[in-house]
């Protein structure tokens, strides 16, 4: 039966003696002695609380709050002999069990002496019941001598025996480490002080001297593969049974020893560091580094380093490849593959770190741009591009490779080089209409003008602009009576001067039916266009001519300058070279090379050179006799007769000078750059009117580093011209300092 210690009530604001009040605490002090003992089922709590509650009303807060924290203790005392008698296997689990009913005797203490923990306890700044409670348990129980260097010991050994392999009971250890975070009270962190700080230096030898072993057994991508697996399976640990306090701490430590003490070896390792990763493509391999050395700073600076390295010297390789030199677009095309390679490794390994797009860009620049070479090739790239290689292609693949050919262009400080041949290019493209898509072209363009803006390609598009209105043009001149009746069909391209590339005139002699025929489409244009004057560049020119030879007829695709050579031929069955020069009136160099491509192809050789003594020389002599080939034979009805190169000539579009690398800057780009390092000079001092010379040597390079990189002697030379031209002056007080003069 029920049974509820007898205390007599007594009436609100009574006086209670000192007997009454020993006897209310001898009942207390029974009621919390069943509650240790588990027989808290008898007892009436709220007669309880509320004799609690007359002690502290009658100012007997001390002998109950004292009262209490005796019993607790003397009942803990009676837990810390069963502990300490415990046999090491079963310790943690003891102690799991006095604790939790630590805990809950505890919890209804606390609900019997609520009122005391709000006012006496309160008023007189005590340590709250629970708390108490917890502080007891901590000195009595946790910390006994005899306790707490076992409770470390076996803690440790559960987690040395788990990183072992072994199976421990994780919900266990989690109870235990929670008991040591609840008793840090009181200004105490029990947790760190009796476990964490041994368990982190713990760990630290343990790692230390494992990752050193293992990475002397051991390669790189396996190092990494086992780093990456014991930091995810500390973390997991920490996640199952620590306190997450201890996350931070054991990160740095497994950093310190897993990748800090072994970066510089692992990525200069022998058939396996850095270098053997990038060259075989391991981009998991590389992407595991990356995420490892993300926590140290340095590490990852040594990566994008070697990674330069690596770029810089393929790089070399292609340069220096004899093969590559001869070919621009493989040259062009194996650069292009580096690029898209170590994209892919940036990309997936690296997270499209900034850090390392620029490493990747700063590479690229070190090696392209020691000559112009890589400008020059580019421009050929993209030409065979257009002639040829887009073929076939889907819209999408002809973007890609544009895409492709930009990046590189990307890399480039002499752009300006690779402007002057790209219309060098462009210009024979359009004018031999050789171009496989005018769409493709124009994207092309609209891509530079992207890049440089809209002043770098407005030659081009002003090419474009040419042709068309050229196309248009002679449309217009065939429906007009002036060519009405002509056997002649002419196609004329005016092509406006500063648009297209520099050329000098070629003269020629026509023959009279095409002098006419050029004569009234100059009538014709001049009246359109008032004011203008048309200069016939008769070296860029093409015919296609109808010729009988022998017994067969041909169509002949030839230079305009060839035309006039075999159209003397209707006049005349032999002519010597010198009265071919005499009729033609055509420069040495021109009618020898225009000359020789009719007689040494041998499958277009429409003239025959006479007497055979001279035939031990290619070259014409001047005493040559040249006739029509009547012996020539040939199963195509349309043939192109191609322009020879002759030796020690100049290319009509010059190759990459030298195989050293010493490509030099052409003389047009040469000169155009000292106009526009003289223009930015004007403007800068125009706006500025007073500048130090290094300050505008700084200014003028910024702003022209888009089109090339201006050395100080450049700019100090124009400097120089434009002060002898009165556009600049020296200050009378500090010749360094020069003004703008209006």
């Amino acid at each position: 039966s029920r049974q509820t210690p007898a205390i007599n009530r007594f009436r609100q604001g009574d006086p209670m003696d000192e007997r009454e009040a020993n006897r209310t605490w001898e009942s207390l002090r029974g009621a919390i002695r069943k509650i240790h003992s588990n027989q808290a089922s008898s007892l009436s709590f709220e007669e309880l609380y509320r004799n609690a509650y007359n002690l502290v009303l009658h100012k007997k807060g001390e002998l109950l709050y004292t009262g209490v924290q005796q019993v607790v203790s003397d009942h803990l005392k009676t837990v810390a002999v069963a502990c300490t008698d415990c046999v090491d296997d079963r310790l943690l689990e003891v102690l799991k069990q006095q604790w939790d009913e630590h805990k809950t005797t505890m919890v209804m203490i606390r609900d019997i002496l609520m009122y005391m923990d709000r006012n006496f306890v309160h008023q007189y700044r005590k340590v709250p019941v629970y708390e108490m409670g917890l502080v007891v348990f901590r000195d009595q129980v946790s910390g006994h001598p005899k306790v707490r260097g076992r409770l470390l010991q076996l803690m440790l050994e559960a987690v040395a025996a788990e990183r072992a392999g072994q199976k421990v009971d994780r919900i266990l250890l989690k109870h235990i480490v929670s008991m040591l975070v609840d008793l840090g009270v009181q200004n105490r962190n029990v947790y760190k002080e009796d476990f964490e700080i041994h368990y982190l230096e713990s760990t630290s030898q343990f790692y230390a001297a494992e990752s050193s072993e293992y990475i002397s057994k051991n390669t790189c991508p396996d190092f990494l593969r086992k780093a990456e697996s014991r930091i995810e399976e500390e973390k997991s640990r920490v996640d199952a049974f620590l306190h997450e306090s201890t996350l931070e701490p054991l990160c740095r430590i497994m950093e310190e020893e897993w990748i800090i003490a072994h970066f510089q070896t692992l990525i200069q390792m022998e058939n396996s560091g850095c270098k053997a990763m990038f060259a075989a493509d391991k981009v998991d391999d590389l992407g595991r580094m990356y995420n490892l050395f993300q926590r140290a700073h340095m590490a990852i600076k040594e990566v994008q380093e070697v990674m330069k390295e690596c770029v810089r010297t393929a790089g070399q390789e292609i340069m220096q490849d004899p093969e590559k030199m001869k070919d621009p677009v493989s040259y062009i095309t194996a650069l292009i593959a580096l690029k898209h390679k170590y994209d892919h490794f940036v990309k997936f390994s690296f997270k499209d770190c900034q850090n390392f797009q620029q490493a990747l860009k700063s590479a690229f620049e070190g090696f392209l741009n020691q000559d112009t070479r890589a400008a020059q090739y580019l421009t050929l790239f993209v030409d065979e591009l257009f002639r040829k290689g887009i073929k076939g292609m889907r819209e999408q693949e002809v973007d890609t490779n544009l895409e492709y050919t930009v990046t590189i262009f990307r890399f480039l400080q002499d752009k300006d080089v690779f402007e002057n041949f790209y219309k060098l290019h462009l210009a024979r493209r359009l004018l031999t209409n050789r171009s496989l898509s005018d769409d493709s072209e124009k994207l092309m363009i609209s891509k530079l003008k992207g890049e440089c803006g809209h002043l770098y390609t407005s030659k081009l598009e002003g090419m474009f602009q040419d042709i068309k209105l050229s196309e248009d043009l002679v449309k217009a001149y065939r429906a007009h009576p002036a060519d009405a009746g002509s056997p002649i069909v002419l196609s004329v391209n005016v092509l406006t001067s500063g648009f297209w590339p520099n050329s000098t005139t070629i003269a020629c002699n026509l023959p009279q039916e095409l002098q006419e025929c050029c004569n009234r489409f100059q009538s014709f244009y001049l009246q359109k266009h008032t004011g203008r004057r048309l200069s016939w560049q008769f070296q860029h020119g093409t015919a296609d001519l109808k010729a009988v030879l022998g017994r067969s007829r041909h169509e002949l695709n030839v230079t305009t300058l060839q035309m006039v050579i075999l159209l003397l031929f209707n006049q005349q069955q032999q002519l010597t070279y010198n009265e071919i020069a005499a009729k033609t009136g055509i420069p040495p160099d021109e009618l020898k090379r225009h000359l020789m491509s009719l007689y040494v192809t041998p499958k277009v050789k429409i003239l025959v050179k006479e007497p055979a003594e001279h035939d031990r020389s290619k070259d014409p002599w001047s005493d040559d006799v040249f006739v029509v080939n009547q012996a020539f034979e040939s199963k195509l009805h349309r043939l192109k007769v191609p322009l020879v190169a002759l030796r020690g000539a100049a290319a009509e579009i010059p190759m990459p000078a030298s195989s050293s690398g010493a490509a030099d800057v052409p003389p047009t780009v040469e000169e155009d750059r000292k106009h526009l390092v003289e223009a930015v000079i004007v403007r800068i001092m125009k706006s500025r009117k007073t500048l130090e010379h290094n300050q505008l040597v700084i200014e003028v390079t910024r702003h022209l580093t888009g089109r090339f990189h201006p050395t100080p002697v450049l700019i100090k030379q124009r400097i120089e011209k434009l002060i002898e031209r009165e556009y600049l002056e020296r200050s009378a007080t500090d010749r360094r300092v020069y003004n703008y003069l209006a």
